[in-house]
């Protein structure tokens, strides 16, 4: 049943109240084969369309003109600097554990008797189980300490800007060349140079394909590249062709979250590219080092699964063998994984009782994080999950921590939700954003060896901690440090790839903690529903809901600027600016980017002279996939874009404006996720129905503190999907790795 809480409007106006954008959930199948036939159709990569959750930065903004680089590191630079050289400790880790495995070189050693093994379970000449006595799946040995990450220098620069990896004009001139040989567009040439490093023009001359390598760029374009370059020699089979779609589909399944794929689905995708042998092409793309490959599900490693496999007939035949489930990842995310399940066990092995926790957990505000203290005080590893209100409890703890003489921190996914933590703390020195924590921007800085200089770290918005950012989180945590990570199950997951929190949980690796404070007034008691997948009309006398029926996608838009600018300010007391639109997709014409321009034209009209934008234009700003920072224009100069982002100045460069600068009265609700305005407007306009999913619907109408409007355009697809659509599953293999790990008292 759709809820119409009894709460009205005092007037039509009112019913305007909530619109929201929201990048709708990713397609779940694998991409098929794209309209656009010739290489000249490939563009700049763009988010603006419809269907993306919010992970792609914004492409909306014009360049400001008469903008020039400035050189300067910036805090956003030194962060990510900071993260290269953890992910480049990881891989040399890994490395020395199993040795290297180059691209374009055959595999070697335990590898190849790992590739051997696949080829003879997927051919049926061995059964299931021999996968699991090749020395390759031998788990590795578990490190005893964390390496010493590098302590990332802090650069007086401005913040907010990512680091890009730009190639030099000589490079991009020959890319260009290359291109216009094979009818690709020449604005590609930059971002294949900086892909591809200083020999990119070679790489491609060598194997067209690798084209598919640079954003935006899709297989059908990547052909027509190729046949303009190779004449009579491209063909479907092409071994370079295959190698790379495969590389693709996993970078595509990366962008939907997941860390690896079925063998099976990868065979089917190529198949709808015209490749005539998936199975062989999935096979020399493992060989050439291009994936790797897994098998999913450790337990087939029991001895009484074993037995099962290979059973006997009484004619002494072999019976059937239960199918096997091969899995294909990216070097990347398999290494994050492997890595942070070692540094997880490594946490829990390390956690030694130390102060007595057990005034401080009696003397606790609530029942719930009394526990979390007690769980904190006995576990390495905890995972705490509860709404908006249960974050007072790791606010309790840090508390209780210092109280103990101990150093504690908490870490939040955006800097709202970092003065809300600081607030619930009482100490401004409490809290930090992780991105800030990571770089050294804020925190405790390291100690000698490079770890974090703490005793107690805890995580909130664990659900958008995305598996890269986990791993070198977890690197960073000396032996001893208790982790807490804390989140609500409920809302979207992470815009990178990976589920960190649900995995944690469903491996049930370490205590979990399920808050029993609710979320208070008709909001919470609204989304608490949703949680379960009930849509239950709720008391709101206060107008703290309102529903606002729509016929169509025009009159959605109406209606959520009359309520931002109108109704909601003179009706419920919020003013325009504390008011945040969520709407499903950038694209559409009740997207992000019509609503936008329909509140610009309302509420601050202007000529966009800087770029698109006008001094006092209300922005998001996204430096890295993941991070959204709301913000507003001040003005733009040589330097490029400064805004004023939650008051700390952030100047974005000329050439970055485009890809992480979109005005930010509505917004996605991936990059709402973390945040909370007093008042929310929601728009569901009808030809967004099919996007909408519980997690969706959860994160969106949780975002208002004090008032909630939906703009209601979906009739029955609303409560429906709420009730029907769960989160979309994410493939990955942290969990069976978690499971695999010994119990803390048998290590």
């Amino acid at each position: 049943m759709t809820a119409h809480p009894r709460g009205e409007a005092p007037d039509p106006a009112a019913e305007d109240h909530e619109a929201g954008e929201d990048a709708g959930p990713r397609a779940a199948d694998t991409p098929g084969v794209p309209d656009e036939g010739a290489a000249g159709g490939a563009e700049v990569p763009d988010d603006g369309a419809e269907g993306t959750e919010g992970a792609e930065g914004p492409q909306e903004a014009d360049q400001a003109p008469g903008v020039s680089d400035v050189p300067a590191l910036s805090e956003a630079e030194a962060e990510l600097a900071a993260q290269r050289e953890l992910r480049e400790r990881i891989e040399q880790r890994k490395a020395e554990k199993e040795g290297p495995i180059a691209a374009g070189t055959k595999l070697s050693g335990p590898a190849a008797d790992l590739l051997a093994a696949v080829r003879a379970v997927e051919s049926g000449e061995k059964p299931g189980t021999a996968f699991f006595d090749s020395p390759a799946s031998a788990p590795a040995p578990r490190r005893a300490a964390p390496a010493a990450p590098a302590v990332p220098a802090r650069s007086p620069g401005p913040a907010g800007q990512p680091v890009s990896r730009t190639a030099s004009p000589e490079a991009a001139a020959s890319v260009a060349a290359v291109l216009a040989e094979g009818g690709a567009p020449e604005a590609l040439a930059r971002p294949a140079a900086a892909t591809l490093g200083e020999g990119a023009a070679r790489v491609l001359r060598e194997d067209p394909w690798q084209l598919l390598s640079v954003p935006g760029v899709q297989p059908e374009q990547a052909d027509g590249f190729a046949r303009a370059l190779l004449g009579a020699e491209c063909g479907p089979d092409d071994e370079r062709r295959t190698a790379a779609l495969v590389g693709w589909l996993l970078e595509r399944a990366a962008l939907r979250g997941h860390t690896a794929l079925d063998a099976d689905e990868v065979r089917t995708a190529l198949a709808g590219f015209a490749v005539a042998d998936p199975g062989a092409a999935v096979q020399h793309a493992v060989a050439e080092g291009v994936v790797l490959v897994f098998q999913d599900g450790v337990d087939a490693m029991a001895p009484e699964a074993t037995e099962e496999a290979g059973e006997t007939s009484e004619d002494g035949t072999e019976g059937e063998q239960e199918p096997v489930r091969v899995l294909l990842g990216l070097d990347r995310y398999a290494l994050a994984e492997e890595s942070l399940a070692d540094g997880l066990a490594r946490l829990v092995n390390s956690c030694e009782k130390g102060a007595d926790w057990s005034e401080a957990a009696a003397a606790a505000p609530s029942p719930s994080a009394g526990e979390l203290i007690r769980a904190a005080a006995a576990s390495g590893l905890v995972a705490h999950s509860g709404g908006e209100a249960a974050r007072a409890e790791p606010a309790a703890l840090i508390a209780a921590a210092h109280g103990l003489g101990l150093r504690a921190v908490g870490a939040t996914h955006s800097e709202d939700g970092r003065r809300r933590l600081a607030a619930a703390a009482g100490d401004q020195r409490s809290a930090v954003t992780l991105s800030a924590l990571l770089s050294g921007e804020a925190g405790p800085g390291r100690d000698a060896d490079g770890a974090f200089a703490l005793d107690v770290l805890v995580v909130l918005d664990a659900p958008q901690l995305d598996v890269e950012t986990a791993a070198m989180l977890v690197e960073s945590l000396a032996d001893g440090t208790r982790l807490v990570l804390s989140g609500d199950p409920g809302v979207l997951g992470s815009a990178g790839a990976g589920r960190v929190f649900a995995d944690v949980i469903a491996a049930r690796a370490c205590p979990h903690v399920v808050s029993r404070t609710p979320d208070p007034g008709p909001v919470g008691e609204l989304v608490s529903g949703i949680s379960v997948g009930e849509l239950t009309q709720v008391e709101a006398p206060g107008k703290e809901v309102v529903i606002v029926p729509v016929r169509d996608a025009g009159e959605a838009v109406h209606r959520t600027v009359q309520l931002v600018a109108d109704s909601v300010p003179r009706a419920i007391g919020v003013p325009s600016s504390d008011t945040q639109v969520i709407t499903v997709g950038h694209g559409g014409p009740a997207g992000t980017t019509a609503l936008n321009a329909a509140l610009k034209q309302r509420l601050n009209p202007g000529p966009g002279r800087f770029g698109g934008f006008d001094p006092g234009d209300r922005v998001v700003h996204v430096p890295a996939p993941g991070r959204a920072a709301p913000g507003t224009v001040v003005s733009a100069d040589a330097e490029g874009l400064h805004l004023d982002c939650s008051g700390t100045p952030v100047v974005v460069r000329p050439d970055r404006v485009e890809g992480s600068v979109r005005h930010g009265w509505a917004v996605s609700a991936h990059q709402a996720a973390g945040m909370r305005w007093p008042a929310a407007v929601v728009v569901l306009p009808g030809d967004a129905a099919h996007l909408l999913s519980r997690p969706w619907v959860y994160t969106a109408f949780s975002r208002g503190e004090q008032h909630l409007s939906v703009v209601h355009g979906v009739d029955q697809a609303l409560p429906r999907a709420v009730a029907e659509v769960p989160a979309q599953e994410r493939t990955t293999r942290l969990r069976p790795l978690l499971e695999a790990l010994p119990a803390p008292d048998a290590s």
